[in-house]
């Protein structure tokens, strides 16, 4: 670091610092140089912000008011408590908030606890006596007693759930699928009723710990209604790591945690770094009970040989480098294997030997040089999850596996009998398939049509297709979420989508010919749309009109983006009541010749945050192209929110 900063201007930000040697030995590395630097840290711990010197700025807690809104807003769903009926429980709520009001994390731990008691006065009262303090208390006390409440106060499976994620690093971002695959693989997560998908019980776990503030969700930036990730508090990962020792859940090996234990038997294995010291550890180490290995790439070099695992049910590899140095010899011998995790390995082939993993559930291959997977793959009978990339080839005979939920991205290269193997799997839940269709596509789309048919339990779809194919006859299922389709241009959305059916669909992308008004109204009505794009992609299907977005239309939409050859748009007061991003396709010269200017009604839309606009120059005028960004950046300087424009 210090060869990039010492002839550079440079701004850092250390953050939680929470020794002064740390602080120490990272300000070796930043040099005092004449170009000029700016260096903040962040601590919870006074006396290392008075150590570290400078200028140091205490952040103080909430207001009492804002604190208010934060609890009632998460208990009740409302910021005002007079808009509540229960006065008792609103006085139970704020002689809490005086115990602990002004710190955000206690305010989302409490909150979350009373949520799950519903409107038990009892069950209220007790939470408020359990978690009585001195005035002595600092707030790192009050903050570990709520915690500790809070994670007794978690059903059993919860709090197995919980401490499982002491397995990651702290601050470390945790993507959901991959969670809860592996919740699955450990057994974790208990069938509540025949047929339920175990999936979707994990999906339940991970926001009921969201709900109760033990989780924390990091969400896609222009997509707040799916949590992709998720990331632990290091206060709750302080906790959840100690407990993880003190149970003998996790043993973990990084700059921190050293959690072996000295007689007990080893059941899940979190290698994060490979220090010297860590190679000595490893070597008195037993691998025969080891249930769960997750390993990250700067500790590859130091995870014992496979041959020396027995039980292992989860082993997960993420982002190590595998094309040199270790080795997978022996994978084949690891029968009770549930997941494999080779994401971004750097691996070229699988062995056939993978055939023999007759328990594994997940198996996931993206991001490597795999040009196909081998044939015996087909005969991982309790195969869940199966993730490969579009220019890995898939075996014939995947039509014979019998619990499959997720498959992507599939590559179709013009055969039907893939799709009709396709067609076969209908607990599938998720699917990405990459199409390539040949002189025949007429019996290609027909085929893929009726297969997709057959798939009523998709609630994640994403097709991409190369050459000719329309899929106008098919009917979206109504469990749809999400739906990406590019190079497939449908004529009409009235025939495949209808909004009665689609309550649940958030995410959406599509191309079309052209959009009409009616069109329109479809898109608008879809009750639980957050993510909207479409592009129009042919400027010869009729002459462009004005498309109106009318009041109540997109009632939930978020980010919008219109592309291609799109008409004129006027948005009427109450259209996109939540719309905060906008991409925006305008023909300058069809604008000013039927709409008369480029007057939209962005002032209509109330907490717009970010606006771009792609301006079609063709056939206007150099003249014209500035009135219309004038106009513009007019429309924005006017708009109460002053949202940031950029002009293509």
């Amino acid at each position: 670091m210090s060869v990039i900063v010492v002839r550079n201007r440079y701004f850092i930000v250390v953050d939680d610092i929470w020794d002064i040697s740390v602080w120490k030995m990272i300000r070796c590395a930043l040099p005092t140089n004449n170009g000029g630097y700016i260096i903040i840290t962040t601590t919870r711990i006074f006396d290392v912000a008075k150590q570290v010197g400078g200028a140091y700025y205490k952040m103080p807690n909430l207001c009492l008011q804002n604190s208010k809104i934060l609890l009632h807003r998460r208990i009740f769903g409302i910021e005002d408590k007079d808009k509540y009926i229960d006065k008792e429980l609103i006085k139970l709520s704020e002689k809490i908030l005086h115990k602990y009001g002004g710190v955000p994390l206690a305010i989302i731990m409490i909150s979350g606890l009373l949520a799950t008691k519903g409107g038990n006065k009892r069950e209220w009262y007790k939470v408020c006596n359990s978690i009585g303090t001195s005035i002595k208390d600092t707030i790192d006390e009050k903050m570990k007693r709520i915690l500790s409440l809070s994670y007794d106060d978690l059903p059993s499976h919860l709090r197995t759930c919980l401490l499982y994620l002491s397995v990651f690093p702290e601050g470390y971002e945790i993507g959901k699928d991959r969670l809860i695959r592996i919740w699955i693989a450990e057994d974790l997560i208990q069938c509540e009723k025949q047929g339920e998908s175990l999936f979707e019980i994990g999906e339940r776990y991970f926001y009921e710990l969201i709900d109760r503030g033990m989780i924390q969700p990091v969400y896609k930036r222009w997509y707040y209604d799916m949590t992709e990730n998720c990331r632990v508090h290091n206060m709750v990962f302080e906790l959840i790591c100690y407990l993880s020792c003190k149970q003998n859940f996790v043993s973990i090996l990084d700059h921190v945690h050293h959690t072996f234990p000295s007689k007990e038997i080893i059941q899940r294995l979190s290698l994060q770094n490979c220090m010297v010291d860590h190679a000595t550890h490893r070597a008195t180490m037993s691998m025969q009970e080891v249930r769960s290995v997750v390993v990250f790439p700067s500790a590859v070099n130091i995870l014992p040989a496979l041959a020396s695992f027995r039980v292992i049910r989860v082993l997960d590899l993420q982002s190590c480098c595998l094309s040199q140095g270790y080795s997978l010899k022996y994978l084949e011998n690891l029968v009770d294997l549930r997941y494999l995790g080779l994401r971004d390995t750097g691996i070229s082939q699988l062995s056939r030997e993978i055939g023999k993993l007759q328990f594994l559930q997940t198996l996931d291959v993206t991001g490597n040089e795999i040009s196909s997977l081998p044939s015996t793959v087909v005969e991982l009978k309790h195969l869940m999850c199966l993730r490969i990339d579009s220019w890995t080839r898939a075996p014939c005979g995947i039509g014979s596996f019998t619990s499959l939920e997720e498959l992507s991205t599939l590559c179709i290269q013009d055969s039907t009998d893939l799709i009709e193997d396709l067609g076969n799997q209908t607990e599938l839940r998720v699917l990405g398939i990459d199409c390539h269709t040949g002189w025949n596509f007429k019996r290609f789309e027909k085929s893929l049509v009726e297969c997709l048919h057959k798939l009523q339990k998709i609630h994640t779809l994403s097709i991409s297709v190369v050459g000719e194919c329309k899929l106008d006859a098919w009917v979206a299922p109504p469990h749809l979420r999400s739906l990406e389709i590019t190079g497939c241009c449908s004529s009409t959305l009235s025939a495949w989508l209808n909004p009665l059916l689609l309550q649940e669909l958030s995410f959406l992308s599509i191309e079309v010919r052209k959009i009409r008004q009616e069109d329109l109204e479809i898109l608008g009505s879809l009750p639980a749309l957050v993510y909207l794009d479409v592009e129009v992609g042919n400027q010869n299907h009729g002459i462009l009109r004005r498309l109106v977005f009318h009041d109540c239309s997109f009632p939930c939409l978020v980010h919008c983006v219109l592309r291609g050859y799109i008409g004129p748009v006027a948005f009427q007061q109450g259209a996109m009541v939540k719309l905060e991003r906008l991409h925006l396709a305008i023909p300058v010269l069809e604008t000013r010749e039927i709409a008369g200017g480029f007057e939209f009604g962005l002032g209509n839309l109330p907490v717009l945050q970010d606006v771009t606009f792609l301006l079609r120059r063709g056939g206007a005028g150099e003249g014209e192209v500035e009135e219309a960004e004038r106009a513009l950046r007019r429309a924005i300087e006017m708009h109460p929110n002053h949202p940031t424009l950029e002009i293509l």
